[in-house]
């Protein structure tokens, strides 16, 4: 089969040595690349209970796609693996920009670390094997200043590499793996267990090249993607405004999460929508290499304490994060402290829900320590002490299951085994509420991005009847895409048809939506069979409970534990799944 090099790097940290192992055409065919082999292998270096995020025999795999390295849209992208020190379960997380190329280079479809470091180092790998670097300079230096010292002791410019900040090295179990200062693998604690190995950072370059299938086929593919692409109005949201073209959508409708999940709206968004980062910031639309989406935005801020702050952002996520539920509105404040987070290597999600988790403690008088919403001064505060461990912030680092816990307020918590949700408010949009329940690695919302079903009128966003069947389907097409590895903004040009055709173009496998659909589960029953070794059960699958006890918008937005019951109970059935949530697993894959 093209498309793949049939191998992995196989790296002990411990003995600083590696060896290149063999992955098995069946792996490849059944289950393609990406988060197919990052799982395959993850089961396959893992026992039945697998063991602690933080234990040096925990892999963390990184993996690309059949796609990555070749002419195709949107296929800059790579996939980490692990099990995650945030929720103690499955662990993906995806990143763009220049780097996955350099990981296709390597001549290699993933990279699995085991082991531990006795001392810190940064890895070199090539297509000619793995380089151990010597790291003590770096431990303790930011994201940027760190990447661009690695990358200058390489000195290769076609390299690309991958680091975590001082979050990572602290064990913030939230902590990112980030590449071109800005682009993070940034959700579940990636980036804490490289930190855990001791492991600052590897440097990506070679080579290998590879070999589609069907060139031709790939390149018509390429160019039938650009006629649909001309003139799409979404395409265009994405060039000109990027994901905070949802600021303004999800507040109309009420479901922008807001002084930590009690609201639907926030005062004064306008201010941090698309058209107000665009009035009061200098923006430059930046793209990933073979993308024409150019979703990313070079912001710089005009006027005010943060005058000329460049980041790459902010995304929507961390908007609602910071500006909706710590009821921020100053864009400045946003981008400064989505600054910050980058700088440190912590996810910005889960930053701004456990800033405003901390600042509603302090309402009610659970903590001695007084913070504010809309205060970003005290936001900073926050981020900075979870970062360095110190006082308060040790707790906070631990994540919300154990900070809940400790203050007493387990029933305001928001978070699905861990994992704090994204900012799409499930009593608005149903359908979000069975992607949060149901997600692999606790309360996503990529894993369908059923959002935009709901939002664009497909299905009624307060349905439940038919919503389970709609929302498999676009898991199913998206876990495909994660196979490959390919970018969620083209899910609205790809059809099953041309993934059919970018699969043949590159491997040589001729697949029809049944078949594909039929990779998608394969991987998606995997992944659910290393959560139940991790003690996943369909009492996890469940909300928070406040979001079936309070109401939005004087009870006009509300969800059931009945309406969930029913979602879950037919995803199930159409999963194949018991009614426990167990999947058949194909053995002889493992």
């Amino acid at each position: 089969m093209e498309g793949f090099y049939h191998r992995f790097y196989s790296i002990d940290l411990t003995s600083h040595t590696f060896k290149v192992q063999t992955i098995p055409d069946r792996v490849c065919e059944t289950l393609l690349g990406g988060k197919g082999i990052g799982t395959y292998l993850l089961l396959d270096h893992t026992e039945a209970s697998p063991c602690d995020p933080f234990d040096p025999e925990n892999p963390i795999i990184f993996s690309i796609g059949p796609v990555t390295g070749l002419k195709v849209h949107g296929s800059s992208r790579y996939g980490v693996y692990t099990r995650s020190p945030q929720t103690g379960i499955y662990s993906e997380s995806y990143s763009g920009g220049k780097v996955a190329l350099s990981m296709a280079a390597c001549g290699a479809d993933a990279f699995i670390l085991k082991g531990a470091s006795p001392a810190p180092v940064f890895l070199e790998i090539t297509d000619q094997g793995v380089i151990f670097h010597g790291a003590k300079s770096l431990w303790g230096k930011d994201i940027y200043e760190a990447e661009k010292m690695m990358d200058a002791q390489v000195g290769n410019p076609d390299a690309g590499s991958v680091v975590i900040g001082p979050a990572g090295e602290n064990r913030i179990r939230f902590s990112t793996i980030a590449s071109g200062k800005w682009r993070s693998a940034g959700r579940t604690g990636v980036g804490a267990v490289m930190g855990s190995k001791k492991v600052k950072g590897i440097v990506f370059h070679g080579s290998a090249r590879k070999i589609p299938s069907d060139p031709a086929l790939l390149d018509r593919v390429w160019h039938t993607l650009l006629k649909k692409a001309k003139g799409n109005p979404l395409v265009k949201a994405y060039q000109t405004m990027g994901t905070p073209m949802l600021v303004g959508m999800m507040n109309i409708i009420g479901g922008f999460p807001t002084k930590y999940w009690s609201q639907g709206s926030l005062p004064g968004w306008e201010n941090i929508s698309a058209e107000g980062i665009q009035a009061s910031c200098e923006i430059k639309a930046h793209a990933c290499p073979y993308c024409f989406m150019a979703c990313g935005k070079m912001t710089t801020v005009k006027e005010g304490p943060h005058k000329d702050l460049t980041i790459l952002g902010p995304e929507y996520e961390t908007i609602y994060a910071f500006g909706g539920l710590c009821m921020i509105n100053d864009i400045g404040d946003i981008i400064y402290l989505n600054d910050l987070c980058d700088r440190l290597g912590i996810d910005t999600v889960t930053a701004g829900n456990l800033s405003a988790f901390t600042i509603e403690a302090s309402k009610r008088k659970a903590i001695p320590e007084t913070y504010h919403y809309g205060s970003a001064r005290d936001v900073a505060t926050i981020i900075e002490k979870i970062a360095r461990r110190e006082g308060i912030g040790n707790l906070l680092a631990e994540g919300i299951r154990t900070v809940s816990k400790a203050w007493g307020l387990r029933d305001i918590a928001v978070h699905v085994k861990g994992l704090e949700p994204a900012g799409y408010e499930p009593r608005v949009l149903k359908g979000m509420g069975l992607a949060y329940a149901t997600s692999d690695r606790g309360a996503c919302h990529m894993r369908s991005s059923f959002y935009q079903a709901e939002l664009s009128g497909k299905i009624a966003p307060d349905a439940v009847e038919g919503k389970a069947e709609m929302f498999v389907e676009y898991e199913d097409f998206l876990t495909l895409f994660d196979t490959l590895i390919l970018c969620r903004f083209y899910k609205d040009l790809f059809s099953w048809e041309d993934l059919s055709n970018i699969i043949r173009g590159a491997t040589g496998l001729m697949l029809s939506k049944k078949g594909m659909r039929g990779i998608a589960t394969s991987v998606t029953n995997a992944a659910r069979t290393f959560n139940i070794r991790c003690g996943v059960t369909r009492e996890s699958d469940k909300l928070p409970r406040r979001f079936y006890r309070e109401t939005l918008k004087n009870g006009e937005h509300t969800i059931t534990r009945e309406e969930m019951e029913k979602m879950l109970t037919e995803y199930y059935q159409l999963r194949g799944w018991d009614e426990e949530g167990v999947p058949p697993l194909k053995e002889e894959i493992f």
